[in-house]
C-alpha cells in the first residue's frame, strides 16, 4: 500500500471543455496530480497553465489510450482515480440516424470508457485501491424523443457500472456514477445541431423543432459545469462515496418524478413540454 500522504493521481477524459475541464481545474487546485486527456490539446492551454498535465487521447483510438495510461504510470507509478467523462449526444429520430453514427455514439460513450477502464484496472488491483468515476446522465434513467441512441449509451453506462462495482469491490476499487441534469456546456448545442441535421427536414421535423426549442430553454435554467466538478471532488475525497450522485439543473426532481410516475403518464408530461 502507498503512503497515505502521497498525492492522488487522477486521469480525466474529455478535459478540453465543460465538466471535464472544470473537474481538472478543481482537483488540481486541491493539490492532486491531474492528467487531463482530450483530442483537442489547443483548448487545454489554460489547464496546462493551472498545473494540469495534458495528454492527447481519443477514446476511440486504442493506441492513444494505451500510450496515455503508460505515460502516466511511467511518470507517477500509480493511478488512483479515473474519471470517464468523454462523451457527446447524438440526437435524431431512430429512423433518421444511420447505424454508423449510432455505433460511433457507442464507441465514444461506452466502449471507449470500458476500454480505458480495462487499462487502469490492473494497476488499481496491484495498489489494492482506486476509484472509477463514470459520468452518466439523468438520461441513463429516462428517455426522450430523438435521443434513442444517446440514452441507450447512458443506460449502458449505468448497467456496466453496477456490474463492475460488484466485480471490483474485492480489490478495493470503488465505482461511482455521476448523473448530471441540465448543464450549460457545448454538449447541448452539439446535440441540438445533430437533431436538426438528422431530423430537421424529415417526417419528424415538427416535433424535432419543438424539442430544439425546449433544449435551448435548458441553457437558461441549467447549472454551470463546476457544480458537477464539485460533486466529482466530493466522490474523490470521500473514503466511502455513494454509488450514485445526481446533481445539476432539474436532476433530482426529474429522477424522482420518473421513479413514481407510470410510463404513459411520464410520456404525456414530457410531450406536453414540446411547444
Amino acid at each position: 500500500m502507498a503512503n497515505k500522504n502521497m498525492k492522488k493521481v487522477v486521469l480525466i477524459t474529455g478535459a478540453s471543455s465543460g465538466i471535464g475541464k472544470e473537474t481538472a481545474k478543481l482537483l488540481s487546485q486541491s493539490g492532486l496530480v491531474v492528467y487531463g486527456a482530450a483530442r483537442r490539446l489547443e483548448k487545454m492551454q489554460d489547464l496546462k497553465d493551472a498545473g494540469v498535465h495534458i495528454l492527447p487521447m481519443d477514446v476511440t483510438d486504442e493506441k492513444s489510450m494505451v500510450k496515455g495510461v503508460q505515460d502516466i504510470l511511467k511518470a507517477e507509478k500509480r493511478i488512483d482515480v479515473l474519471v470517464n467523462n468523454a462523451g457527446y449526444g447524438s440526437y435524431g429520430s431512430l429512423e433518421d440516424v444511420p447505424l454508423s453514427e449510432a455505433k460511433y455514439q457507442f464507441e465514444v460513450n461506452v466502449f471507449g470508457m470500458a476500454r480505458l477502464t480495462q487499462l487502469v484496472i490492473p494497476q488499481m488491483r496491484s495498489q489494492k485501491s482506486g476509484k472509477i468515476i463514470n459520468i452518466s446522465s439523468i438520461g441513463g434513467k429516462l428517455g426522450e424523443p430523438h435521443g434513442a441512441w444517446y440514452h441507450a449509451t447512458k443506460f449502458a453506462v449505468e448497467g456496466l457500472s453496477d456490474s463492475i462495482r460488484m466485480e471490483l469491490k474485492q480489490f478495493g476499487i470503488q465505482v461511482i456514477v455521476i448523473e448530471p441534469g441540465a448543464i450549460i456546456t457545448e454538449w447541448n448545442r452539439i446535440s441540438r445541431e445533430n437533431l436538426i441535421k438528422r431530423s430537421g427536414n424529415t417526417a419528424y421535423k415538427t416535433m424535432a423543432v419543438k424539442q430544439v426549442h425546449m433544449m435551448e430553454k435548458a441553457d437558461k435554467w441549467g447549472s454551470r459545469p463546476v457544480v458537477i466538478a464539485r460533486v466529482i471532488k466530493k466522490a474523490v475525497d470521500s473514503p466511502h462515496p455513494r454509488t450514485r450522485y445526481a446533481a445539476g439543473g432539474g436532476a433530482k426532481p426529474l429522477l424522482f418524478l420518473r421513479s413514481i410516475v407510470p410510463d404513459k403518464l411520464f410520456d404525456r408530461l414530457y410531450l406536453s413540454q414540446l411547444k
